[in-house]
């Protein structure tokens, strides 16, 4: 690879730095690397965090540096590019960003000599059926979560697979997640850990009301729906939809969530051989 795009979260110093110093590690060894511009990230007009728009034509891949927030970031903002993301870890546990911060002069060597490999990974896309107002979609990596909004209750929640019935839930909220996002929020929710190279959809409650609640996992080829249904105690609130942890938006009681697996696809830029397994154990003890 001779040119590169390198994404910082400069909300971390640290990040930023190095953020510098592997801009300056390419263009010393010959390599043209572009640098986000600060402040550029600010959210307007459709931006989230990178304008993808922004990217010169000439680039092969995406660095983001900081933590697997940053990384989730930057690939569903240039999921549209169709180029491979790396993620240098900044942050704590780096689940998603392979790469320490101490290991990022051999990272920049590998990527020079073609020393990697690419690994897609499936992504989702939710879209409601809006009773008033404008449609809202978007797409995640991770996880889609839909929530109660407002004051601490339950919601109740009716579930659908390709229109099916399938059941219904009283909980704090639903989770449909990729195999990426099984290490995420829907583990902390006691769901399943998947190798992230599989094509499953899993579905979680979020602290159901029931003494027995388990992780229902779908094949990648069907859509779940998600109603939102009113209470007797519902006075306030709706529901709120968050796409990985980013971008929300409130909906309403009767609200239709639609979720199913989208053709666009996250390309991991991968320098080791490191086993599903092995992952597992350094990164989650």
């Amino acid at each position: 690879m001779d040119s590169f795009y390198v994404i910082v979260n400069e909300f971390k110093e640290f990040a930023k730095k190095q953020g510098v110093f592997v801009k300056s590690y390419l263009e010393d060894r010959q390599k043209i690397c572009y640098l986000q511009e600060y402040g550029k990230n600010k959210r307007s007009a459709g931006i989230k965090y990178t304008d993808a728009a922004s990217i010169p034509e000439d680039v092969e891949c995406v660095i983001a540096i900081g933590g697997d927030g940053t990384l989730l970031h930057a690939s569903r903002d240039i999921i549209q590019t169709g180029l491979p993301i790396l993620g240098i870890n900044m942050g704590t546990l780096g689940y998603l960003a392979e790469i320490e911060s101490s290991g990022v002069a051999d990272a920049l060597d590998r990527l020079i000599g073609n020393q990697f490999f690419l690994e897609d990974r499936m992504m989702i896309r939710g879209t409601t059926n809006r009773i008033e107002g404008p449609q809202i979609e978007d797409i995640a990596l991770n996880d889609i979560v839909i929530t109660r909004r407002g004051r601490l209750r339950v919601v109740d929640f009716n579930i659908f697979v390709n229109d099916i019935f399938l059941c219904s839930y009283r909980a704090d909220g639903i989770i449909v997640s990729t195999p990426t996002g099984s290490t995420g929020y829907t583990l902390s929710a006691g769901g399943p850990i998947v190798s992230p190279d599989a094509s499953l959809i899993l579905l979680t409650a979020i602290a159901p009301h029931s003494l027995v609640s388990r992780t229902i996992v779908l094949p990648d080829n069907v859509s779940v729906t998600v109603e939102v249904c009113s209470t007797p105690e519902s006075s306030d609130g709706g529901a709120e939809i968050t796409f990985d942890g980013d971008t929300s938006f409130s909906i309403p009681y009767g609200e239709r969530v639609t979720i199913a697996k989208t053709q666009e696809k996250t390309r991991f830029i991968k320098l080791n051989h490191t086993s599903f397994v092995t992952n597992l154990r350094e990164k989650l003890k």
